[in-house]
């Protein structure tokens, strides 16, 4: 054995606890096991995840003919911030499977397994078991794996206290079942999903608002919405996983659930675009759905325009379907059955790629 140096300088001076990276594995692996299946491959001491797109070899050739994988990876955005003021870590790793499995969605997409990345300044083995704790309750929302993560120590970059959470979703979907977008035409039925109120977009606009100019506190309680700032802005992204994939398996694609977009940063008027092109315009009428009173509060607060209001945030609804017109009425009651909240928000006509908002 080498000569022990003087003065000699360790990785935990630095700032890097190896131990307590020891320590959180120890307390996080329960919360990972508990979204495995039987196509989740175990290995002692691997050094990857591994999934089987199924378990056994001959429902393979039945089930996917033709399979097209799907990848998807996304953050939380600075509503970490409000999670640190809070000191509340669970909620945000729901955020951080939602906003990548409610993408892939859009493409039919059925989420297969998802892996974390957790940058921190100092590693606090309770704070990761909380995130992890809600990325598993993500996965299992979503019925996906969580087979894989990794936890970042840097105390240079980070200062203490912050964090960043990134997440990496991957799906799989036959190919003629990919939902494209390329059959909407005049007259298709659009569908709202209500979301559970911000989800993660617009934090850094809301966080503006709320601290630096109307210098609230998080445990501050607001009349209007009948519970505090941080319980308000805190609430998980709605995972939309469970009543998407039954829908497609009664519908079909292409003929009956023509298009589908995830409302995140941009909202209605950003995202509807991108699937119904640049001949067609997306009529809503705004009284068909409700607001929630966490839009109509920030509005007032800021203040901000309601132009505005609607470019940044989802305004109460967080998934889009673009339908057949004759089976929009079966296709909400399916969806109501399913434990969502739906809305008949407006039709498709002939115009030049806007979404216009009565």
């Amino acid at each position: 054995m080498a000569q022990k140096k003087q003065n000699a300088v360790t990785y935990q001076q630095s700032g890097v606890d190896i131990s307590a990276n020891d320590q959180m594995v120890d307390m996080i692996s329960q919360n990972v096991q508990r979204t495995h299946g039987p196509r989740v491959i175990h290995m002692q001491n691997a050094f990857a995840g591994m999934f089987r797109l199924d378990y056994d070899e001959k429902l393979f050739r039945k089930n996917y003919k033709n399979p097209v994988l799907v990848a998807c990876t996304d953050g939380v955005g600075t509503k970490v911030q409000v999670a640190a003021k809070m000191n509340k870590f669970d909620t945000v790793g729901i955020d951080l499977v939602a906003m990548s499995v409610n993408d892939m969605l859009v493409q039919g997409a059925e989420p297969l397994f998802f892996l974390d990345y957790v940058a921190v300044n100092s590693l606090q083995p309770a704070q990761i078991n909380q995130f992890v704790a809600g990325i598993s309750e993500g996965c299992i929302q979503a019925d996906c794996a969580l087979i894989g993560g990794e936890t970042a120590e840097m105390p240079s970059v980070y200062r203490k206290g912050e964090f960043d959470l990134a997440g990496f979703a991957v799906g799989v979907v036959e190919k003629h079942r990919l939902v494209s977008g390329n059959h909407i035409e005049p007259g298709d039925s659009v569908i709202g999903l209500a979301s559970s109120g911000l989800h993660s977009n617009g934090y850094s606009l809301v966080r503006h608002v709320c601290f630096d100019r109307a210098k609230l506190k998080v445990d501050q309680h607001i009349d209007e919405l009948g519970e505090t700032v941080g319980e308000a802005l805190l609430r998980p992204t709605r995972i939309y996983v469970r009543s998407i994939m039954s829908l497609l398996k009664k519908y079909r694609v292409k003929k009956v659930i023509k298009a589908m977009a995830h409302i995140t940063g941009g909202g209605l008027p950003g995202n509807l675009p991108r699937v119904v092109g640049k001949e067609l315009d997306v009529v809503l009428e705004q009284k068909k759905w409700p607001v929630p009173p966490i839009f109509d509060y920030l509005e007032k607060l800021g203040p901000i325009e309601k132009d505005e209001m609607y470019k940044v945030f989802n305004m109460g609804i967080g998934y889009v379907l673009i339908v057949r017109p004759k089976f929009t009425r079966s296709i909400m009651t399916h969806l109501k059955k399913s434990g969502e909240t739906p809305y008949f928000m407006g039709k498709v006509k002939r115009g030049t790629g806007k979404v216009i908002i009565k």
